[in-house]
């Protein structure tokens, strides 16, 4: 929870919040763990395999993810249109600042873990399989997930290979 409470008060591009992020016990990713391992084989990313591996054996998942709803500026460019109108036209087209809005929340939940010596790993095939699931509705475009260990050994530094 408190992971989530650094993710919300994070600071946020005009001070909108495009984020939206669920915190799930482990009979709740069992959907996610699969689809992972399915990604893995579809499209030979073992990665994602190993992954799948390290969220079987977590306490706790928190997905984070963003919409993609600009921010009305003139004159930025950062997502490579000439402005906020031009990059509404393409529904998938991301604003930079969504994105810089999710990385920052990111960087807080995982440093309040931190400070509290609970072990987590920011891992984009977990968000890519919960992202597939539309876990976190329709109109989010970008999702990590953030597996959570407690115990003796870091799981996410030491991993096995199965």
């Amino acid at each position: 929870m408190a992971m989530m409470l650094a993710a919300e008060t994070a600071p946020k591009g005009k001070g909108r919040n495009t984020l939206k992020m669920a915190l799930l016990l482990p009979d709740e990713f069992e959907d996610i763990i699969k689809e992972m391992r399915k990604i893995s084989e579809e499209h030979e990313m073992k990665f994602f395999l190993r992954d799948a591996n390290n969220l079987e054996e977590s306490h706790a998942l928190l997905i984070i993810g963003t919409e993609y709803s600009q921010m009305g500026l003139h004159h930025c460019s950062y997502c490579g249109f000439k402005d906020c109108d031009e990059n509404a036209k393409f529904e998938t087209a991301p604003c930079a600042f969504n994105n810089i809005d999710l990385g920052i929340a990111i960087g807080s939940a995982v440093s309040t873990a931190a400070m509290h010596k609970v072990d987590t790993r920011v891992m984009f095939s977990v968000g890519r399989a919960a992202l597939d699931l539309k876990l976190l509705g329709e109109n989010i475009k970008n999702v990590h997930g953030i597996p959570i260990s407690i115990g003796p050994k870091n799981i996410y530094v030491d991993r096995k290979r199965k």
